[in-house]
């Protein structure tokens, strides 16, 4: 007979999904006859995110060699390793370019058919461009799949959801601002992926409040300026005209850190050390439970730390002042987040800007306080140049180590599944922020007028016939506008999802999680029910799930989690179909 599985989201997840289905096949299912029904109204391999329907202006995050879809022999799973080419190598592209979204959606599109390419012989991929709306179907049987303007189902033997990210509801506060710009002729823009905003309704010239100093901000900033006409002249930006003023804050003020542009040499920091699979183990075992900060984020202090001075002692000793392995041994010996190990360091590392303070990179203009608006802008400006000074200065590589330490870090807490959303906004913003030359734009806008800085924990408030932003890095000051944008994506929440789906399966009682993912099993991303009991047929992987990963695609020679992930909910799915 044959078997059939649907795969709700045809993008680099699902995409992923298939090759290691591909690579797994042989072993675990043979040539047995197989249907999967991919459904998405997007193109497969890139979907909704990576699409090419978007403007040739808006670049990747990753330089192109940091960018794979490939297993390697670094990564640990079960399955066969195929390795296969990065996006430099297959695009030709020197490895330091920052590529087009555009460019990421053609190699993605040749991922796609090369994994179709390898599934086997008498296996048939029908892709719907439709969106899934319902799933339905005893938990021993076979399963159906409603599709949206479709009368008949879907019937599957496994479902597997990899939607991706997610469009939301409003919460309650951005409901009252949108209510609010409605009723007084405002503009308000929710959180939304911002290639699908309708940024035409923000006017030429007009001052636009932004909330929000991520990534999303950067898509803006470069769609509403060299997308209206302005361009770059060296260190100058010349405005078209038809670009708004955009001023900027966010609860840290800042842009998030550049991506640095150096290569590692020499000896890499033997990773993890105090953030292991042993200690998560023991984390896992406890009956009472952890909590975040009380119990993890120290051990996430220390191995951070660990990377940082492992490279600042063996690759700048001249600015230590003890042997290497002295301080390892001593630096073992202190408790995480003790005043012996900060004494230790203040001892051992005379100048301060050597030493890692994870508490003030996270709050960059805490205290900070500034009499005039002019102030501001330049105190930001000189935040900026510095940060792009640092980032691509390979005297200070330990910024380097400590990056590896996060992609370490971020490996293991996978383990632990939803540990709230702060642990990823601080993981973004130390590792995943704007390419430089993003930044160096930015500069030039800020000296051109376009954009203008607010500072941190910007408050928003809206009366009067106009919303207002206040911070208190500029006390007194109140910038209005008859505008706002939310510049982040929605947080995907099952509650709040417009997935007309995972909305269904939220009020028929999957097992949810504090920060309101669905929660899937650790081993194989099997859907949980909320007895914590594995649903045999359902499977889900990606950021709407707490096995949200690092990303779809990664940089090579990692150990990917998200591929290891891939592997294994492949092997689940495939050992299903061929005992049922």
């Amino acid at each position: 007979m044959r078997r059939s599985l649907v795969i709700v989201g045809a993008g680099p997840r699902g995409t992923g999904i298939l090759e290691r289905i591909g690579a797994n096949a042989p072993s675990l299912y043979g040539d047995a006859g197989l249907d999967i029904h991919l459904v998405d109204p997007y193109p497969p391999g890139g979907g909704r995110i990576w699409r090419h329907d978007q403007s040739p202006l808006l670049w990747m995050n990753s330089q192109a060699q940091d960018v794979t879809m490939f297993t390697d022999e670094t990564v640990e799973v079960t399955g066969p390793v195929l390795p296969g080419p990065s996006l430099d190598e297959w695009s030709g592209l020197d490895g330091r370019t920052f590529a087009s979204r555009r460019e990421q959606s053609r190699y993605m599109g040749w991922v796609y058919e090369r994994a179709v390419a390898g599934l086997p012989r008498d296996a048939v991929v029908r892709h719907h461009r439709r969106r899934a709306v319902r799933l339905a179907g005893e938990r021993t049987g076979r399963q159906e799949v409603w599709l949206e303007g479709v009368d008949a189902p879907l019937v599957a033997d496994a479902v597997l959801l990899t939607q991706g990210h997610l469009d939301a509801e409003l919460d309650d506060e951005q409901a009252g601002l949108a209510r609010y710009a409605e009723r007084s002729g405002l503009v308000h823009l929710p959180p939304d992926f911002t290639a699908d905003a309708d940024l035409s309704r923000l006017a030429p010239g007009e001052p636009v409040l932004v909330r929000g100093f991520g990534l999303a901000f950067v898509d803006l900033m470069v769609l509403l300026t060299e997308g209206r006409g302005g361009r770059y002249e060296g260190e100058t930006y010349l405005p078209s005209g038809r670009e708004p003023v955009l001023y900027v804050g966010s609860r840290r003020g800042v842009p998030y850190h550049s991506k640095i542009g150096y290569d590692w040499t020499g000896e890499r920091p033997p990773l993890p050390r105090y953030l292991g699979p042993a200690e998560i183990d023991e984390l896992l075992a406890r009956p009472e439970g952890y909590d975040f900060r009380r119990d993890v984020w120290p051990l996430v202090e220390k191995e951070l730390g660990f990377a940082h001075y492992h490279r600042l002692f063996t690759a700048h000793p001249e600015r230590t002042r003890a042997a290497w392995t002295d301080f390892d041994e001593k630096y073992a010996a202190c408790p995480p987040g003790s005043p012996e190990l900060d004494a230790l360091v203040a001892s051992a590392v005379p100048d301060p800007a050597d030493r890692l303070d994870l508490t003030a990179l996270d709050h960059p203009l805490s205290g900070v306080r500034h009499t005039s608006y002019e102030a501001l802008q330049d105190g930001l400006r000189g935040y900026i140049t510095d940060d792009l000074t640092r980032r691509h200065d390979p005297g200070h590589s330990p910024d380097l180590a400590v990056f590896l330490g996060l992609l370490s870090v971020y490996g293991q807490l996978m383990r632990l599944g939803d540990v709230g959303e702060w642990w990823h906004g601080f993981f973004s913003y130390l590792a995943s922020g704007p390419p430089g030359p993003r930044l160096r734009q930015l500069l030039a806008l800020s000296r051109a007028g376009v954009v203008r800085f607010l500072g941190a924990d910007v408050r928003v408030t809206a009366e009067d016939g106009v919303f207002r932003a206040q911070s208190p890095t500029l006390p007194g000051q109140v910038t209005e506008a008859r505008a706002l944008v939310e510049a982040r994506l929605p947080q995907p929440t099952l509650a709040r999802t417009r997935d007309p789906l995972l909305r269904a399966l939220h009020a028929e009682g999957v097992a949810v999680t504090a920060a309101g993912l669905l929660a899937v099993d650790p081993a194989d991303g099997r859907v949980l029910d909320r007895a914590g009991v594995p649903h045999p047929r359902r499977f889900a992987l990606g950021p709407h799930t707490d096995a949200r990963g690092a990303g779809a695609f990664t940089r090579p020679r990692t150990n990917s989690p998200s591929f290891r992930q891939n592997d294994a909910t492949a092997r689940a799915v495939l050992d299903l179909l061929r005992t049922i």
